[in-house]
Order: C-alpha cells, then structure tokens, then sequence
C-alpha cells in the first residue's frame, strides 16, 4: 500500500462558514445591498475583524440589540465595544461605513445652493444627528448664493437641552463672511416637533442676526425615521 501525499494548503479542510462567506460575497457582488439582508450586510464588514469565526449570530444579535443596520452604524464607540465579541477592528468598520455615508452626502450640499437641493441637505443633516444621543446643534453658513460655506457643530448638550448663545452665532457668521444661515439641532426622543424654547431661542437668533445683515433662513429640527420638522415651514419664525 502507498503513503498517501499530504493536502495541499489549498485542499485542507477549511472552516465550516467559510463556503457561507463566499456565497455571501457573490450574492453582494451580483446583486448589491438588495440581494441582502441587513444582519447579511453586516456580516460582510464584520469579516475582517473575525478572519475564523462564523459572524452571523453575532451579526444578528447586534441587529437586535440596536433596532436595525441604521442603529449599528450610528451607535457610539463605547456602546460597540459594550458588545460581546465586537474588538477595535470590528469598530473601526462600522464607523468607517458611517463616515462615508456622511462624506457622501455632505459633499451633495457643499458649495451648492442649498435652498434649491433642500432634500439633500435635510438627507446629510439626518445621517449626521437623528441618532445622537444628546441633543446637538449645527449651524450651516451660506454665501450670498445660498452655497454650503462651512458647517459647524456650535454646542453640544443634554438629551432634552443644548444651550445657544446668539452673540456666537453672529460672531461666527462674520468670521466667515457669512450673510445668512440654518439653524439645525436633534431631538434625541425622535419627536422632531419644536418647544416653546426653541422657537424662542430662533426668533433671538434672527433678531441678532438681523443687526448684522445676517439672514436665517430656518431653523431644522431632526427627529428619527427621517423625520423633520421646520420652523419656517410651521410659520413659527
């Protein structure tokens, strides 16, 4: 009787998910993100970060436990860590996936009149707050063309309350050479509808813009589910 020859490294047994991986990655490839589902999807960026284990319980169970692939991507880094099982390389894909998202979509307003592709700017200001969990407050300075010059985080605050200075907002708006702007903040409860104290912290803004020239063309507030509620649109400014 012959010795029989060694497998090959190509031939010896690989792990039992390995075949799910690569039919994974040819449904991807073939049919994009529809052909998925979305613990499916996760799946694929949680790969890298666990070369030798079968990923789909672990990919399902983080579904569950932030409501969805949305709530994956837009979860904070310590709540990601907080997973069983989820390292720094795991992390590191998830949020690189949100970063480009919104990189995308900024790149859709910036520099481009932005009254005009209103729907792309309440697009970014989505991806970027609705699933803060404290509240935050954005300005988005215009040109005189309307065009996206600059976008800053101004305050950032509690889950019912961020505090607003109009004197910094004006002082911001003329370093910039801004001549007008849009307010924009989240409410962490998802109920985009305004308080009394947001509409009376806008009406001081614009009285102290107004002094300096400076329009404010809105004041937005992002709730969840692509929700959104505008002051102007409500005629409360």
């Amino acid at each position: 009787m012959g010795v029989q020859a060694k497998p090959r490294d190509d031939e010896r047994e690989k792990p039992s998910h390995f075949g799910h991986r690569q039919r994974l990655r040819d449904r991807f490839l073939k049919g994009g993100a529809n052909a998925l589902a979305d613990y499916e999807l996760l799946e694929l960026l949680l790969f890298p970060g666990k070369p030798r284990q079968d990923v789909k319980p672990l990919a399902k169970s983080m579904i569950a436990r932030f409501g969805g692939f949305a709530g994956v991507v837009n979860a904070e880094v310590d709540e990601l860590k907080a997973v069983p099982g989820v390292g720094d390389s795991c992390v590191v894909a998830i949020k690189a996936v949100q970063a480009g998202i919104e990189r995308v979509l900024r790149e859709d307003v910036l520099g481009k009149p932005v009254l005009s592709s209103w729907q792309n700017l309440l697009d970014y200001c989505t991806a970027s707050m609705a699933h803060r969990k404290i509240e935050e407050f954005r300005l988005l300075f215009l040109d005189r063309r309307n065009a996206l010059i600059a976008d800053e985080v101004q305050q950032t605050g509690t889950v019912d309350h961020t505090p607003v200075y109009p004197r910094e907002v004006v002082k911001r708006a003329l370093e910039l050479g801004a001549t007008a702007l849009i307010m924009v903040h989240n409410h962490p409860s998802g109920d985009p509808t305004p308080s009394r104290a947001d509409v009376e912290m806008t009406r001081e803004v614009i009285r102290a813009a107004g002094v300096f020239g400076v329009q404010v063309h809105d004041h937005v507030v992002i709730g969840r589910g692509g929700k959104h509620a505008s002051l102007k649109t409500l005629g409360l400014i």
